[in-house]
């Protein structure tokens, strides 16, 4: 390997291991990453301690709970960034490290970004990570002292628009011959995209499903629209005053998960805008509380 090469790959390495040393980061393929093309050379990974982008080798990085404090609960989150890039610190290891606290085992999903450049069909891109890592966890339930029915995600903005796909669309884009659940247990949405029609982050939908959709593919990624008896309780967070993503996105997910029979908890927050993570500048109050008890009371 060149040495430039090596550099990046050690400086990778560093930035995937920042802010948890419980375990390495885990392939999602280590036969060969699905739907994939073969990766142009300037096809970097761009990685700094905030954000990681062009991802091209997905890959679970595990934060688990003190020895003898877990409490077998899993949650797999999906930082958000556009569908371009990874939030990975704020909406990902930051987070990890909280639900770790509380005995919670939490696993960060780098995922692919939808790109035509290295897949052969960027719209399953991210859905096919998604589904593979809750494949992996559960296969590994025993080993990681996880309850594989109490298995959830989170997702932060575009990355709640693919925990919301793994809530709502059911049918493998990847290879399941051990027949393992897809279905998340439970979903937590942070400010997230759900729509991709009039109340759209359009960076988002265009970057997963092109300029010029097809109609039935907004319809089928519009997920408030794909609701079923089977979605799983969520829980819900978003500020009202959101010029990023509508607060209509959650309003309206709300509104369908109601209409399902589905539990479900929402808070909308008057001020505190979009991307805030953790900890919403606009509040002394702190929705992680709201969201452990809300697990709490339904058993997760």
């Amino acid at each position: 390997m060149k040495p430039f090469c090596t550099f990046l790959l050690l400086m990778a390495m560093a930035v995937l291991s920042h802010g948890q040393d419980t375990a390495p980061a885990i392939p999602l393929y280590p036969n060969g990453v699905p739907n994939s093309k073969p990766t142009p050379a300037d096809y970097i990974e761009v990685v700094t301690p905030a954000r990681i982008a062009k991802v091209s080798v997905p890959v679970l990085i595990p934060f688990f709970p003190e020895k003898g404090k877990g409490t077998g609960t899993a949650v797999i989150i999906c930082p958000g960034g556009g569908y371009s890039g990874l939030s990975i610190d704020k909406e990902g290891y930051s987070v990890a490290k909280e639900f770790n606290k509380v005995g919670i085992a939490a696993f960060v999903l780098k995922y692919r970004l939808p790109s035509d450049l290295i897949m052969v069909d960027k719209t399953i891109g991210p859905l096919q990570d998604a589904q593979t890592a809750i494949i992996m966890v559960r296969k590994n339930a025993a080993a990681w002292g996880i309850d594989p029915a109490k298995v959830g995600i989170m997702g932060c903005s575009a990355g709640g628009h693919l925990a919301s796909t793994m809530g709502t669309h059911f049918k493998p884009v990847v290879d399941n011959k051990d027949n393992i659940s897809i279905r998340p247990d439970f979903m937590l949405l942070l400010y997230p995209v759900i729509t991709f029609g009039e109340y759209a982050n359009k960076g988002s939908r265009d970057k997963l499903v092109g300029l010029t959709p097809m109609p039935d593919l907004v319809e089928l990624y519009s997920n408030e629209k794909q609701v079923t008896t089977n979605t799983p309780p969520t829980f819900i967070v978003q500020a009202g005053d959101d010029r990023v993503v509508p607060v209509q996105n959650s309003v309206m997910f709300y509104e369908a998960l109601i209409k399902a029979n589905i539990k479900a908890e929402m808070h909308l927050f008057q001020a505190g805008g979009h991307g805030f993570g953790l900890d919403n500048p606009k509040s002394k109050e702190h929705w992680f509380d709201w969201c452990v008890s809300w697990m709490n009371a339904n058993g997760f």
